[in-house]
């Protein structure tokens, strides 16, 4: 990889209405929002890729203001998880809300993807 080529893998994507990214501490965020559908779901693959393609990554994928969520959503979920953890590091869900845990629940993924109510840290001051 070439140095300009390194660069840009380390640079977010830009915001878009589905997807933005975002560092936190240690942790790479991807904020979800709206509806992810078959429709939608390239709007978080380029967060997504580009969160997983450091070594050793840490993402957090925020679902908390998802509005939708379907199968080809938990598709580019299992795809990153397993990129993130081919490169030694872990990709976790966000979520507060029974929608998402009943979807990961009825797919067989809740014990892949145990939700965290919040951002770690998140609730301390």
């Amino acid at each position: 990889m070439t140095p300009d080529a390194e660069h840009l893998a380390s640079e977010p994507p830009a915001a878009n209405a589905h997807a933005r990214t975002r560092a936190d501490g240690g942790f790479t965020v991807v904020e979800v929002a709206g509806e992810i559908d078959l429709a939608t779901v390239e709007f978080l693959v380029e967060h997504l890729y580009a969160a997983t393609a450091r070594p050793q990554p840490d993402v957090l994928v925020d679902l908390r203001s998802v509005e939708f969520f379907d199968c080809s959503g938990l598709r580019v979920l299992c795809r990153a998880e397993s990129r993130a953890r081919e490169r030694g590091g872990r990709l976790r869900i966000v979520s507060d809300g029974p929608r998402i845990r009943r979807l990961l629940t009825g797919a067989g993924l809740l014990n892949r993807f145990p939700p965290l109510p919040e951002l770690p840290g998140e609730g301390r001051q």
